[in-house]
């Protein structure tokens, strides 16, 4: 994974659904790592890997046109896999990062999936209730400021096997205002 040069301080991002958008405050102070990581994921200045092709993808978001491919009522909703099956990475994983003073006891936190520690990726999930189960599981990197309707909207979307939803809901584009 390469590293934007510059240091992010501040940043905003507007996850754009066909639901509706998502407004979350990034925590770069706390996540810098994985908050440089979606932040490149998301306006393509990060390489990465087709799962399918197994190409090298530059230039482009991971994320526009990915589905939500895991949707479990009074849990959490996960997107961020470009195969939209759960399986899918951008070709490289890094490190957690646990910080202390984040952890699950509110609702509506940001935070990167993973298939054990140190496996960090693309995936990333948003709670909708407190899971203090997760803590130091799962990189804390953002809460939802507005948008929180969309979140329960799409959390409690009808879903068939494997908790993905019947029909697919997708995000569009993730805008990032760094500050």
């Amino acid at each position: 994974m390469s590293t934007p040069s510059a240091i992010i301080t501040e940043a905003t991002a507007v996850i754009k659904t066909t639901k509706g958008d998502i407004t979350v405050e990034l925590f770069p102070k706390s996540a810098p790592k994985t908050v440089a990581n979606f932040i490149g994921l998301s306006k393509g200045t990060i390489d990465w890997t087709n799962p399918k092709t197994g190409e090298k993808v530059s230039g482009k978001s991971l994320y526009n046109g990915t589905i939500f491919h895991r949707v479990i009522s009074d849990f959490m909703i996960q997107g961020g896999d470009p195969l939209g099956t759960g399986t899918g990475s951008p070709g490289y994983r890094f490190e957690d990062e646990f910080d202390s003073s984040l952890n699950f006891s509110q609702p509506y936190m940001l935070a990167m999936a993973n298939s054990g520690p140190n496996t960090n990726g693309s995936q990333f999930f948003i709670t909708v209730v407190p899971t203090t189960w997760l803590n130091n599981k799962h990189t804390i990197f953002g809460k939802v400021t507005k948008g929180e309707e969309v979140v329960d909207a799409i959390v409690n979307a009808p879903t068939s096997a494997g908790d993905k939803p019947v029909t697919d809901i997708s995000i569009k584009a993730i805008d990032i205002v760094e500050k």
